[in-house]
């Protein structure tokens, strides 16, 4: 039993009639009865009592119309829905971010990406560089934002952005007045940075290598809001993206690093490729997908 079948029979159903049938789904009239009468061989009962004068269906008929219209309307849906995947247009994206992200890059990308593409589901997770790096790996997330990772074999990374990093103080910091920060004068000093953030923190770190007493760690914290507030009850000191100024954390001051050193921020993805996502890394970028 043909799908091709299944819908000539339905169309003939409706028409009750084989010339209009015929014209309807666009086909000559002999191949249409030919697999009608291929199809009650099959099911081993008549389906249509023909006349000269008329087609009509019998109770098999209509008691076969009635159980096989429904399914054949969900497989044409199915085929719809998996095309829509296939081109981008439907379907769902789980997406990974450092806290970061959540005050630049993602608000705008989502607003966009959502008038673009609605009918395609974002599921977002904050998620550290290396809780991302493990779960894209894992095929269990389809797209992260991450800092600083270094080069990781089975990903493709792209730079997104970079920004300046700055020193994050408590309000009544000996520093907390100066115009810019030196790797010198945060020496041994206690600091408070990321866990599970292992490119970025040792970007930071790299930082103050010269010194001959760096600053201690002496705390990680998984989110930003976390680090931030380390600091504010005066634990320690700690190196931000720029971006963390949008956060208003009572009790912290933040000032500009020396030399101006970055923080890069990637986009990263497993190898393969998917509509959907490259469509989303469009509106990361500020672009608008087509």
């Amino acid at each position: 039993m043909e799908l091709r079948q299944l819908r000539y029979f339905l169309v003939v159903a409706d028409e009750l009639h084989f010339g209009r049938a015929a014209e309807r789904l666009h086909i000559t009239q002999p191949p249409l009865t030919v697999a009608v009468k291929g199809l009650e061989r099959e099911l081993g009962v008549q389906l249509f009592d023909r006349t000269t004068r008329r087609v009509t269906l019998t109770a098999a008929g209509q008691a076969f119309r009635d159980r096989i219209q429904a399914a054949v309307a969900d497989l044409d849906d199915a085929a719809g829905d998996v095309a829509d995947v296939a081109a981008g247009k439907s379907g769902k994206i789980r997406v990974g971010f450092v806290s970061s992200a959540s005050y630049t890059t993602v608000p705008e990308a989502l607003r966009a990406f959502r008038q673009q593409r609605p009918r395609i589901d974002l599921v977002l997770q904050p998620l550290t560089s290396g809780e991302q790096i493990e779960q894209l790996l894992d095929g269990n997330l389809d797209l992260g934002l991450i800092r600083d990772p270094g080069d990781v074999p089975g990903l493709n990374l792209e730079l997104l952005s970079a920004e300046d990093l700055v020193v994050v103080l408590p309000d009544a910091h000996r520093l907390a007045a100066a115009e810019e920060v030196r790797p010198e004068d945060l020496e041994g000093e206690p600091m408070i940075l990321f866990r599970l953030m292992p490119g970025f923190v040792a970007r930071v770190l790299r930082l103050f290598e010269p010194l001959p007493t760096p600053p201690v760690l002496v705390q990680q914290a998984i989110h930003q809001e976390t680090v931030l507030g380390l600091v504010a009850a005066g634990l320690g000191v700690s190196v931000l993206p720029e971006s963390v100024q949008r956060f208003q954390m009572p009790g912290v001051t933040t000032r500009r690093f020396a030399g101006r050193p970055q923080t890069e921020l990637y986009v990263a993805r497993s190898l393969g490729r998917s509509p959907a996502v490259e469509d989303f890394i469009t509106c990361l970028k500020g672009e608008i997908p087509v």
